[in-house]
């Protein structure tokens, strides 16, 4: 018996126009029944948006009672992150203890920006017209389309829902048909917390149906999407119809680099849990290891120990540390880039097939490919998965040229105890999240985004709730002089 999910449109629970069914990794097996929201679907979760925005029973709470309402789904959030990471790992195979953790810490981003819902402020601006008193009011800019991938997809639906809610406006989301379960299961804290009908609606669909219609609506005024860049080009194209303000948080190949002045031992602990952790399934993995020539050898003796001693098992089981990857598509792909890179001259250190004994599970093991240069597929493609790509570097000039030889710039890592060379390549890397002697450290209160192909605009912090909202010019006359008769000249 599959289980069956609804969509949550205008306070309501409802299956879609049609369904499909929804795949277990581990399994390769049907487990669950998904609505497919149509575009009559997504038209009325737009209006039932649009009527919630100007009614009173949201437009006319204060700044205060919003946040209120979020530190409410806050601590609902934390109290179901052990059924909504039970989900979680069953329709994506990410692993228990990790979506349970991070499920847990996407209450704090709500609780974030439930405090920042009373601190958004205008302006009293000093013209230079003496007569005139002028100020700058910020007001909600509307209904939100957001779109999410299914990996993350709590806490990237929380860097949407959260700023969107604080800053007064309403929002339809959309969960990708690959595994939307946890998200549309989270339709039932929102609407537990008490969230007027309409304010949020939760779908999932396909791209021409669902997607193609949220993003090229008349009446959505704002589009927040993460995804892939050809999805991305799709919604530019999209918005072209609404002319909707649009952020974009994309893909990424992000570099490592790694100089011979560091500690082994913590490098490769980073190392591993950059492109293994998530298995590899993360839009800021550390997919690209350069590595300094004086400490390559031992570096990778230690990063080959350690991937081949990662326990792969059941998602479900707490003592796995990588699970399957989320759709046999994406294995197929992986597969075929590992092979094409082996062609172009990379060696497989450990990895580069599906391990035995998992069945139809879309597993893949922790690989690493050592690469003669930067041309190598691996290096240059997005893989989404377990693989590590290592290339070596001898000069500081040459790691700056190979890390900034992509056309992603989401995130990078640079390992080394000299603090004035961290600096100098905190200047030089072009991406948008530079980690010196870390790895996939986040939090609500710093922003996040990439350069070039990884996106644009930025999530998370305190400015991305003003993202939400437009400025209203405030002009008032302060003098009882009658005001000079327009044609008649003095």
């Amino acid at each position: 018996m599959l289980r069956r999910f609804q969509n949550y449109i205008d306070g309501v629970f409802e299956d879609g126009s049609a369904s499909f069914e929804s795949v277990n990794p581990a399994s390769g097996a049907s487990w669950a029944i998904m609505p497919a929201a149509s575009e009559a679907d997504v038209d009325r979760a737009i209006r039932a948006a649009h009527r919630a925005f100007s009614a009173p029973s949201w437009a006319d709470l204060t700044a205060s009672q919003r946040g209120k309402l979020l530190y409410k789904l806050a601590d609902l959030v934390e109290q179901q992150a052990p059924r909504l990471a039970e989900l979680e790992t069953a329709d994506t195979g990410k692993i228990i203890r990790e979506t349970h953790s991070q499920i847990s810490y996407v209450a704090e981003y709500y609780r974030y920006y439930a405090g920042l819902a009373d601190k958004i402020q205008g302006a009293h601006l000093p013209a230079d017209k003496a007569d005139m008193e002028v100020y700058l009011r910020r007001e909600p800019i509307g209904v939100v389309a957001g779109i999410v991938p299914w990996n993350s997809q709590l806490f990237l639906s929380a860097v949407k829902i959260g700023p969107a809610l604080a800053a007064g406006c309403t929002i339809v989301i959309k969960a990708s048909e690959e595994g939307p379960a946890p998200l549309l299961e989270f339709a039932r804290l929102v609407h537990e917390a008490g969230f007027p009908p309409g304010v949020v609606n939760i779908i999932t669909g396909f791209g021409a149906d669902c997607g193609r219609a949220l993003t090229s609506h008349p009446l959505v005024s704002r589009i927040a999407f993460t995804g892939g860049p050809e999805t991305a080009r799709h919604i530019v194209r999209n918005s072209a119809e609404n002319l909707a303000y649009t952020t974009l948080e994309l893909g990424g190949k992000s570099p490592v680099l790694v100089f011979d002045d560091v500690d082994v031992d913590s490098v490769a602990n980073a190392i591993v849990a950059g492109i293994f952790a998530a298995t590899g399934q993360s839009c800021v993995a550390g997919s690209r290891l350069l590595v300094q020539r004086g400490v390559r050898d031992r570096l990778l003796e230690k990063l080959v120990a350690k991937a081949k001693g990662i326990r792969i098992g059941n998602p479900q089981d707490e003592a796995t540390e990588m699970g399957p990857l989320a759709t046999k598509r994406q294995l197929e792909h992986i597969n075929n880039v590992v092979a094409r890179s082996i062609k172009a001259g990379a060696t497989v250190l450990t990895g580069g097939q599906q391990p035995d004994g998992f069945g139809a599970g879309f597993y893949y093991q922790p690989t690493i490919l050592s690469c003669p240069d930067h041309q190598v597929p691996s290096v240059m493609e997005e893989l989404f998965g377990p693989v590590l790509s290592v290339v070596t570097f001898d000069t500081e000039t040459e790691a700056i040229a190979l890390a900034n030889s992509t056309e992603y710039g989401l995130a990078s890592g640079v390992f080394t105890r000299d603090l004035t060379r961290a600096h100098r390549l905190i200047r030089a890397l072009r991406a948008g999240i530079v980690w010196v002697n870390t790895y996939r450290a986040v939090s609500p209160m710093v922003p996040f985004g990439g350069y070039k192909q990884s996106g644009l605009g930025r999530e998370g912090g305190m400015e991305s709730v003003l993202d939400y909202t437009r400025t209203k010019s405030v002009w008032i006359r302060t003098s009882d002089e009658p005001i000079q008769d327009p044609f008649v000249m003095r």
